[in-house]
């Protein structure tokens, strides 16, 4: 069993903590928001004052943090405050370069870094079945991997640093793709007088299937799960696939990539999330191709 700090403890790190205290590891946590401590102390995580206070005697520090800025800055003051050696474990989602940039940094004070972005959403993150995505050294990715297994049903050595970022950031341009065709061609059958079932009976069973489709249906009652069945509250949020593809489309303007579909994707979860619906599930983009006539 290993001692563990958990720094940002949200709708995502506040679960996987939890998971590492019910599989027996010491977790010590911290968060900005109030909230989040209280959930986490209620799931036996140890709650204190400040990320270098969490970071004090662990082997390990994961970081959920919403930005590439934050986590740097966070790894900062631990690494400033108590230099010991330990494994860093960013599951956060950030530009590849931010996390090269980071690892290096870690590196330079004598710790180890592996970038580990997730795939599962919140639900995910609750029932310990989230989708790892590792990049750094591989004796790392095996050090890790124990822990990885009590939080997801798999865990995939991408490479080197910043190869879990790379292949989220194109995991994810895929998904709003996937997301917005579907929504394209659910509201088409709806104007062609198509019943909801009907399309998901065929293209389930047919070429058009989708992970879109088959579990995150953005209508009510074919997909009991789906977040369309809770008025689109999130297992995945509108803003935050925006800042997904963001990076993505950075990536591709630094790669010289000519990423037309998702370029177009970004320009429509821009305006959805401009328009006030950032907080609903990425799926409600439905309303948004219902909405043009």
């Amino acid at each position: 069993m290993s001692n563990i700090a958990f720094i940002g403890l949200g709708n995502m790190g506040g679960p996987m903590a939890a998971n590492l205290v019910e599989a027996g590891h010491t977790v010590r946590g911290f968060d900005v928001v109030p909230e989040a401590c209280e959930a986490a102390e209620a799931n036996g995580i140890t709650v204190v004052d400040s990320a270098p206070e969490a970071a004090k005697g662990s082997e390990i520090v994961f970081t959920s943090l919403p930005n590439g800025a934050l986590v740097a800055q966070t790894l900062h003051s631990v690494i400033e405050e108590d230099p010991a050696p330990r494994l860093f474990i960013d599951v956060s989602t950030i530009a590849v370069a931010e996390a090269r940039d980071i690892a290096d940094e870690v590196r330079a004070a004598g710790s180890n870094f592996i970038d580990a972005p997730v795939s599962g959403g919140i639900s995910g993150a609750k029932a310990g079945t989230l989708a790892f995505m590792v990049g750094g050294d591989a004796e790392r990715f095996e050090e890790a991997k124990p822990l990885f297994d009590v939080l997801g049903k798999s865990a995939t050595h991408c490479g080197q640093i910043g190869n879990g970022q790379a292949v989220k950031a194109c995991n994810n341009m895929i998904l709003a793709v996937q997301q917005i065709a579907l929504a394209e061609a659910m509201v088409l059958g709806e104007r062609l007088g198509l019943d909801h079932q009907a399309f998901f009976d065929v293209v389930s069973n047919a070429t058009g299937n989708s992970w879109s489709l088959s579990v995150n249906a953005p209508v009510p009652e074919v997909v009991p799960d789906s977040p369309a069945n809770n008025d689109f509250k999130p297992g995945f949020s509108s803003a935050l696939m925006l800042k997904d593809l963001k990076l993505a489309l950075a990536s591709a303007e630094e790669t010289a990539t000519d990423t037309v579909l998702g370029r177009i994707a970004e320009e429509q979860y821009e305006s959805f999330v401009h328009d006030g619906h950032g907080g609903l599930d990425f799926s409600a983009i439905i309303n948004e191709v219902r909405s043009k006539h």
